[in-house]
């Protein structure tokens, strides 16, 4: 039962990965898209390759999601948190999916995490999920849309001489490389953070010791599917982050890109903390926007965007707290 069990969990987390990928993958090339500096099965392949690279430039982030949020279970109860947690977490991104929502994945597992804690009376550590996941949700979409804002109003004056035409097409190559640190960013961050998820069932299964390092089958099978779910591209989501926020061109789009790479890669290697990417690139593609002048952004949109991300970890909280009552019942 417990393989069972150790084989189900490691499953629904490679699962939640797919989620995450497709989920998400909007982040890395919606403004490049738009902006038709990449076309969308190529951004889709550059990013999905990106993706995979990254999930191998660290481990930072994934020992705070195996360590620093729950007390690491053990036996089947601890099987049955981590199961809850992810079904929370891949019930919320499916909603956001359909609704096109630029929600963030990572905070629907955090959530789940929480949640299916709380109802199994397990210990929730608080002063990590306020230092490591609150604190950075409030803080990174203010940094993306005041460095965004900055990062373009940069541009527009060190480019103020030149021709449009010609500032267009070099933002459209530059777009490439910005797009790509982008979804090198998505795949440090949250590849690693299903590492983490499948560390500490591996820990809970007592196949690995609590503190050892992350398996190399580990990296490579959550890298990749990592990759698959984003190459199978979020549609819906990408429509919303690169038309219907604000209509981005090429400069636009390398700025928010930029900052929101920037951040990521600070986040991840400084302070080892789990951010949204789609927080950082949301806030980001508003900021940028607002160089244009505050109107153009389309703040009824980004609204419900920003209501979304409150809602996210009570709801997958929530939703993972049922699931592991139902789950107790079926097996005690």
């Amino acid at each position: 039962m417990d393989t069972f069990a150790l084989v189900v969990t490691i499953g629904v987390a490679l699962f939640f990965t797919y989620t995450n990928g497709f989920h998400d993958s909007a982040n890395a090339i919606a403004t490049s898209v738009s902006t038709r500096a990449l076309t969308p099965r190529a951004a889709l392949l550059m990013a999905a390759v990106m993706n995979f690279a990254g999930a191998f430039l660290g481990s930072g982030v994934a020992k705070t999601v195996s360590e620093g949020l729950i007390e690491t279970p053990h036996g089947s109860h601890g099987m049955w948190i981590l199961f809850a947690a992810l079904v929370g977490a891949i019930t919320w991104n499916m909603i956001t999916w359909y609704f096109g929502l630029p929600s963030s994945s990572s905070h629907a597992l955090f959530g789940g995490m929480v949640g299916a804690a709380l109802a199994a009376s397990s210990t929730v550590y608080w002063s990590g999920v306020l230092e490591k996941v609150v604190i950075p949700m409030f803080v990174s979409p203010v940094i993306g849309l005041c460095v965004g804002y900055l990062v373009m109003c940069a541009i527009l004056w060190m480019f103020r001489r030149s021709t449009p035409r010609r500032a267009q097409r070099g933002f459209r190559v530059a777009q490439t490389v910005s797009a790509a640190a982008m979804a090198l960013g998505h795949g440090l961050q949250d590849a690693q953070k299903t590492m983490g998820i499948v560390v500490m069932a591996l820990v809970i299964a007592d196949v690995e010791d609590e503190g050892d390092a992350i398996p190399w089958w580990v990296k490579v099978v959550c890298a990749l599917m990592l990759s698959l779910g984003t190459y199978a591209g979020g549609w819906r989501i990408m429509r919303t982050l690169g038309r219907r926020i604000i209509d981005l061109q090429p400069p636009q789009g390398f700025a928010a890109e930029t900052t929101a790479a920037g951040i990521m890669y600070s986040a991840s290697f400084m302070f080892h903390a789990p951010i949204s990417t789609t927080h950082v690139i949301t806030s980001a593609i508003m900021g940028v926007g607002a160089t244009k002048r505050v109107k153009a952004v389309r703040w009824g949109v980004a609204k419900n965007i920003v209501m979304g991300w409150f809602v996210t970890m009570p709801a997958a909280a929530g939703v993972a707290a049922a699931v592991y009552w139902l789950v107790h019942l079926a097996f005690e």
